[in-house]
This record gives structure tokens, C-alpha cells and sequence, in this order.
């Protein structure tokens, strides 16, 4: 049987942008995306277009159409998000043969440089500003980033339907270990959750003369607001501190960070860790995954994800980052 995605041939994105007024000039590039599918298609007349077809079944319309007010909301303050595109009626999200769409223009640029401390300078001063709009009102209908969702249904459906018997054990304690740290960490912080960008990893940032572009805010979601900053984090604990320092002095420019959300950055971390891996597997039926992530569910993963586990509970237990 077809995996829905494996119907999404090139004429059928082509035939789906067309059906809004466009026309097509025949060139269709699958850009890098797994959860969805991105196309960058060319058009007779103008730029090209980017279109985002939806996975089914993870998001709600409502919850697609409030990350885009969400995009427009941050273009209205002039940050330098790539927003949808409406049409003439204001509608941002279309369906064609049963495939949820949108559509961006294209935004030039490359991967921003992390290693640079001045990039990170900048970073802070996109996030402060950020983060001040997100606080203005709540999410409605997107998740929170949460123990439950992110950390013990992932570990339920790895341990029962994915790791092997041999691991099982190990597995059960580590991520038992794992959660009660995290759960109290959580809650001793108590921190304010905000609307974030939710995935502020450098592949979701372009940059083009010295003004980093936001894209994909796909997992956007309420979440405390170092969720935006941790990922940015590369390195030794001593290069940490240092990035973590220049994206905290730019950030302050703007907005005011709670220091005490640093004591949830390894937690974060360790929430991520156990989605991703329960990411796959849910994906696992999908055969860009099977494809793309061969080394997913192999022994040699499980002994890889089994010491990531443990390294992370270490990880907890060491001081606050410095900056």
C-alpha cells in the first residue's frame, strides 16, 4: 500500500499550485524535509515559490492557521520571518486532492555560522524581540512543551513497541531515572511558558547579509523561552558559556531573560533526545524514513541512544552554565 506522500508526485504539486492562479514552468526541486514535503517550484512569470504539503494527521487546521497569524504577527513587528502567503480572499491554507498546502516566497541566504560569537550577538537581539511578541498572548490551540508529551509517551512507545528485549531494562531505568529529574526540575523552575519558535536549530535560520531570516516555525509551540536558546549551544562547557553569553547580551537589548531557565537547558535537551528517537519510530512506516535514517533501530543505535541516556543524566547533575 502507498504511503499518502509516495502520491505526491511533481505534477501533482504543480497541478496543486496551479489550482491557485499560478502557473507553472515545469522545475521542481524537493527541498530537505522529513515531517513534511517542501518543494521550490518555478514559475512562468516571478521568483519561485516554496510549497510545504502537511504530514496528516499531525496538526489540526486550527493549529497550522495559528502559526501563521503567528509568522504574520512577527512580520507585522518587522522581525525577519519568512511568513505564508495569503491569497486574495486572506486564506493561507489550501487542499488539493486531499493534501494540505501553503505557500512562501523563496528567502535567499545560507546556514548561519554558530561558531561566530557576533552571529550569536545578533541571534539574541531576533530572540529578545522574539520572544516579547510571544508573550503578548498565548498560544490557543498549539501544544505546550511538556514532560508528558515530549518525555514519558516517548518512552512508553519505544519501550513497547521498539527496543530490544536485551535493552529493556537498561532502557526502563535510565529514562525512569531520566524523567523523575526532568519532572522535578520543571516544576521547581516553574517557568513561564511563552509562544516560541520551538525548533531554533541552524537549519531553521538563513542567513543573508548580516540579518539572520527565520523559517519553518512548524514546531512552534508554548514552551519556557530558553527552548529558542539552548539548541544555538555547541562545544565544550567553556565555549557554551561563551556563546551562551553573547546570545544573552543581545537578548537583554530587548527583552529580559529569566536566568533561572538555564537550569532547564540539559532537561530540554533530555526531552528532545527521547522525542526524537520517538519521532522515528513513529515515522517508521514512512519510507523516506527507512531510507534516509537506516541506522535507526539497529543495535548499534539502541547502544549509542543507551549511553546518550547516561551521559544526559550526568549532564543534569552538573552546576548551572556560567555566562
Amino acid at each position: 500500500m502507498l504511503h499518502l506522500f509516495e502520491k505526491l508526485t511533481p505534477s501533482l504539486v504543480m497541478d496543486a499550485i496551479e489550482s491557485l492562479g499560478y502557473i507553472c514552468d515545469g522545475r521542481t526541486f524537493a527541498l530537505n524535509s522529513y515531517e513534511n514535503r517542501v518543494y521550490q517550484v518555478g514559475l512562468e512569470e516571478g521568483d519561485p515559490l516554496i510549497a510545504k504539503f502537511y504530514r496528516g494527521g499531525r496538526w489540526s487546521d486550527a493549529q497550522i492557521l495559528e502559526e501563521h497569524c503567528f509568522s504574520d504577527e512577527l512580520v507585522k513587528y518587522e522581525l525577519p520571518v519568512v511568513a505564508p502567503l495569503r491569497d486574495e480572499q486572506g486564506r493561507s491554507l489550501f487542499v488539493y486532492e486531499g493534501f494540505r498546502f501553503a505557500l512562501y516566497p523563496r528567502q535567499g541566504g545560507h546556514a548561519p555560522e554558530f561558531d561566530n560569537l557576533d552571529n550569536l550577538l545578533i541571534m539574541g537581539r531576533l530572540l529578545g524581540r522574539l520572544h516579547g511578541i510571544g508573550a503578548l498572548r498565548p498560544f490557543e490551540h498549539r501544544p505546550v512543551l511538556d514532560c508528558q508529551s515530549f518525555g514519558y509517551e516517548s518512552v512508553a512507545l519505544i519501550g513497547e513497541n521498539f527496543i530490544p528485549s536485551a535493552y529493556q531494562a537498561n532502557y526502563r531505568a535510565l529514562t525512569g531515572d531520566l524523567l523523575q529529574t526532568v519532572d522535578a526540575l520543571l516544576q521547581d523552575v516553574n517557568a513561564v511558558s511563552i509562544r516560541t519558535h520551538g525548533d531554533c536549530h541552524a537549519g531553521n535560520v538563513l542567513w543573508r547579509y548580516d540579518v539572520p531570516h527565520l523559517v519553518d516555525l512548524d514546531d512552534a509551540r508554548m514552551a519556557p523561552a530558553v527552548q529558542d536558546v539552548w539548541m544555538m549551544l555547541s562545544g565544550d562547557r567553556a565555549r557554551k558559556s561563551a556563546q551562551l553569553s553573547e546570545i544573552l547580551e543581545g537578548y537583554s537589548e530587548f527583552n529580559e531573560f529569566d536566568v533561572r531557565e538555564l537550569r532547564l537547558i540539559e532537561a530540554l535537551r533530555s526531552l528532545r533526545i527521547l522525542h526524537y528517537s520517538a519521532w522515528l519510530a513513529r515515522r517508521w512506516d514512512d519510507p523516506a524514513f527507512p531510507h534516509y535514517f537506516p541506522w535507526f533501530n539497529t543495535p548499534r543505535y539502541w547502544d549509542e541512544h543507551i549511553l546518550e541516556l547516561r551521559e544526559q543524566i550526568a549532564a543534569l547533575n552538573e552546576p548551572v552554565l556560567p555566562f
